[in-house]
């Protein structure tokens, strides 16, 4: 932890901008009866219990909502599905979604999950096995990102052909001349370079990353767990990276839909060494569930591990549409599905310029991108000024968030617009522990809002240099 200060014994609690590390027997296991039954996905399970030593195992038979009344009961910090590929489809991705916002009465996800998967039961469980932290130095990708929130940076430009930025640790970042296909450069940002984090968009099937939006490029092709590079000349080549390492496809459409064992997700896992990934499981056309995870993740560097970073991202879009529009939140819907019906904008929603298009676009976006991965497995950018800090102190049940500008008057502003509905992200911190019933005596103009587990602020959007940005609220601790 790079900024956090406890005193559990006495009366004073600080947290800033790194995660809160909680109790260990706040961790949970879901699998399957068929797949328990398995021995080799059982060692898949029994890693997690040694690792996690006082997690819940969950078993079910026919449908994974079978174990929401124990899910319920124990309200566990993590939730680990541990699912085999032919089990980890597209629908059990949006059950999961849908599950996991049913713990209480609120619209928000109620654990931070993840679903623990591998082109078979060794690579799951290689994957399971992971418990050093991974602090993120090399950031590599075909997609421009915000290079100055990173160590070092390997960067290609799906949008502007020959784009090479680099960045080295205490160097500006330098533009340079790139291939004209750089599918094997890409490729070497892998597997030479060693990058810990890989970003993608542009087009994208189950079986192929197109590397070109805009222009003619190579492809990463999968199949039967192997990844592959194949260039416009049609040299095809394999790609293997053993380092531990995460994927951010965020504006890629179905790298995340597991549809068979030739699927780009499971030679991600198998090939290239990603033990966290993200990715939409249908084609992706709006963005907010993708593309915001950078403003958390890559652009709060050190705040968030991935885990954190997706599903802060999860509750802004929920968020968005509980504030922005009527009745939206008890309507479930399946994915790749798009909502039909006429949706009353709110008055909220009318000041931000939200629209029918908006609301359809939040519902499509809903339950439709996967969390790969143990989600308790810390994996975070390595620690960088930020735009703002945060911090909240306890004492006596009074609680106090305090966010403090650090970039003047464009410290609420986006930090690196590339992709879509990028920016003006609620400010989310977790609690260290559930609560009650919150009560807030301060700062009630800024909106809050406050769970069993998390506040929420809407962005300010504007900055007023002059002005304190601080919550009070009063809560018991939840049994």
């Amino acid at each position: 932890m790079y900024s956090s200060f406890c005193r559990w014994g006495g009366l004073l609690v600080l947290l800033s901008q790194v995660s809160v590390v909680f109790a260990a027997d706040s961790y949970a296991i879901v699998v399957s009866q068929s797949t328990h039954q398995d021995p080799r996905w059982q060692a898949v399970t029994q890693t997690l219990q040694e690792k996690h030593p006082a997690a819940k195992l969950v078993v079910w038979k026919e449908k994974v909502d079978e174990a929401l009344e124990e899910l319920k009961v124990q309200h566990p910090r993590y939730t680990c599905f541990v699912a085999t590929p032919q089990e980890a489809g597209r629908q059990f991705v949006a059950d999961v979604h849908q599950l996991t916002r049913r713990f209480d009465a609120d619209p928000y996800t109620d654990t931070l999950w993840g679903v623990l998967t591998g082109f078979d039961a060794e690579n799951a469980n290689l994957i399971a096995k992971r418990s050093d932290p991974l602090i993120i130095e090399k950031v590599a990708g075909g997609t421009e990102v915000a290079w100055k929130m990173c160590m070092e940076a390997d960067l290609y430009d799906e949008l502007v052909p020959q784009k090479h930025v680099v960045r080295r640790p205490g160097t500006p970042a330098e533009q340079r001349q790139g291939p004209q296909d750089t599918t094997r450069a890409l490729a070497e940002t892998l597997t030479s370079y060693h990058a810990d984090l890989f970003v993608t968009s542009g087009h994208a099937t189950e079986r192929n990353w197109q590397i070109g939006f805009a222009y003619r490029n190579g492809y990463f092709r999968s199949q039967d767990g192997q990844m592959f590079g194949q260039t416009t000349t049609g040299e095809r080549f394999e790609i293997d990276s053993k380092n531990p390492k995460v994927l951010l496809p965020i504006g890629n459409c179905l790298m995340g839909h597991i549809d068979g064992k030739d699927a780009m997700a499971l030679a991600w896992m198998n090939s290239v060494g990603v033990h966290q990934m993200i990715g939409y499981t249908v084609t992706t056309w709006y963005g907010y569930g993708g593309w915001g995870v950078l403003d958390y993740f890559v652009e709060q560097p050190g705040r968030y591990t991935l885990a954190e970073a997706f599903h802060a991202n999860h509750h802004a879009l929920i968020h968005r549409l509980e504030t922005g529009f009527s009745n939206l939140h008890q309507v479930e819907g399946r994915p790749g599905v798009q909502l039909r019906k006429p949706i009353q904008t709110t008055p909220r929603g009318k000041s931000l310029g939200l629209t029918q298009h908006d609301a359809t676009g939040l519902m499509w976006d809903r339950d439709v991108v996967a969390f790969y991965g143990d989600p308790a497995w810390e994996a975070r950018m390595h620690a960088m000024p930020k735009a703002y800090e945060q911090n909240l102190t306890i004492e006596n049940g009074v609680y106090t968030f305090t966010i403090d500008p650090q970039a003047g008057e464009d410290s609420f502003k986006p930090i690196n617009e590339n992709g879509s509905q990028r920016g003006w992200r609620p400010i989310v911190m977790w609690l260290p522990n559930r609560i009650k019933t919150a009560t807030v005596t301060a700062g009630q103009d800024l909106n809050p809002v406050i769970t069993d587990d998390f506040i929420l602020v809407p962005n300010p959007r504007s900055c007023d240099t002059d002005r304190e940005y601080k919550v009070v609220f009063t809560a018991e601790e939840a049994e």
